[in-house]
C-alpha cells in the first residue's frame, strides 16, 4: 500500500507530500448508496473490519465489550461490565466533551473485580497503536428526540470515533454537514449514547469531500470550519475514492501528544480544544 503523509497543514487543509489521482472507469452518477458500498469495500480493503449486522446500540456495547476485552486481554464477568458501564464506559449523565476527555487524557481506568484485584483497563492503547482495532459500520439506528440512521461509521476498539455522512452526486454538500448537526441535536448525544464518543466527522458527495471535528463551540460549528486534503501543488483531494485511499489510510492513525487515533495534527489541535 502507498504511504501518503502530510507535510504542510492550515486552518482549511492538509498538504500531502504526493499523491497519484486513482483511475476510475464509469465514475459518473451514483446513488447515496452506491457511495456507501464503495466507500466501505475501499475500507474493507485498506484493513478495516467490517460488521455489515451491527445496527443497534445493544449490539455496539457487546462488541465493545468483545474488543476492551480483547485489548486488555482480560474478561468481564456480566456483573462487572455492568457496573464498568455505569461507573465509567457509558455514564448517561456525561456530555461528549466528557467522553472526549476519556479518549485523550482519561483513558486508563483502574478498575475493581468482584474478586478484588485490580486492572487497568486501556480504552485505547497509545503506544502501540497497532493493538488498537478499526472496524466499520453502516446504517446504525438509534432514537434520541427523533429516530436517525447513520451512514458509515468507523468504530476503534468497539468505539465510534469517526463519522461519515454521505449525500449522492449532484447534492450539495452542505447538505451532508447540515445532516451531521441534526442527528447530533436529534440522537447522537441522547442518554447512553455510545456516539458521545465521536471526535471527527467527514462529509461527501462523492466529488467534494471534507473533514471537521466534533466540538460545541458556536465559531466551530460551521460549514466554514470544515477543512480539505490538498496535494503540494496545492490542488485538493476531493474525490470520495482519493480521499479514501488517502485521508482513512491506516497508518495516519497515530499517536500524538494530547490525542490518539487522529488522522491529522489539525484534528487533534481542533479536538484538544473541546477539552482546554
Amino acid at each position: 500500500m502507498t504511504d501518503y503523509k502530510a507535510i504542510a497543514e492550515s486552518n482549511n487543509f492538509i498538504v500531502l507530500d504526493k499523491y497519484t489521482k486513482i483511475e476510475q472507469k464509469g465514475a459518473g452518477y451514483q446513488t447515496e448508496a452506491d457511495l456507501e458500498r464503495e466507500l466501505i469495500a475501499d475500507l474493507v480493503n485498506q484493513g478495516y473490519e467490517p460488521l455489515p449486522k451491527l445496527t443497534t446500540p445493544k449490539a455496539m456495547l457487546e462488541n465493545v465489550r468483545v474488543q476492551l476485552q480483547l485489548l486488555n486481554k482480560m474478561e468481564f464477568s456480566d456483573d462487572e461490565w455492568k457496573r464498568f458501564c455505569e461507573e465509567y464506559l457509558d455514564k448517561p449523565s456525561e456530555s461528549h466533551i466528557d467522553k472526549t476527555r476519556k479518549i485523550h487524557n482519561d483513558y486508563i481506568y483502574d478498575f475493581v473485580f468482584d474478586d478484588g484485584h485490580i486492572q487497568n483497563i486501556y480504552l485505547v492503547d497509545k503506544k502501540d497503536i497497532a493493538k488498537n482495532k478499526l472496524q466499520i459500520i453502516s446504517q446504525f439506528e438509534q432514537t434520541g428526540t427523533h429516530a436517525n440512521r447513520y451512514d458509515v461509521t468507523i468504530l476503534v476498539n468497539g468505539l465510534p470515533l469517526v463519522q461519515v455522512e454521505l449525500k449522492k452526486r449532484g447534492i450539495a454538500i452542505k447538505e451532508a454537514f447540515n445532516q451531521v448537526n441534526r442527528y447530533s441535536k436529534e440522537s447522537f448525544n441522547s442518554e447512553n449514547s455510545l456516539f458521545k464518543y465521536l471526535q471527527l466527522f467527514v462529509i461527501s458527495n462523492g466529488t467534494d469531500s471534507r473533514y471537521f471535528a466534533n466540538t460545541t463551540k458556536r465559531d466551530k460549528n460551521s460549514f466554514d470550519f470544515t477543512m480539505n486534503w490538498a496535494k503540494s501543488d496545492n490542488m485538493l483531494i476531493k474525490d470520495l475514492k482519493d480521499f479514501t485511499a488517502t485521508f482513512f489510510q491506516k497508518t495516519h492513525y497515530s499517536v500524538y501528544s494530547c490525542s490518539i487515533l487522529f488522522l491529522i495534527p489539525a484534528i487533534i489541535y481542533l479536538s484538544c480544544a473541546l477539552i482546554r
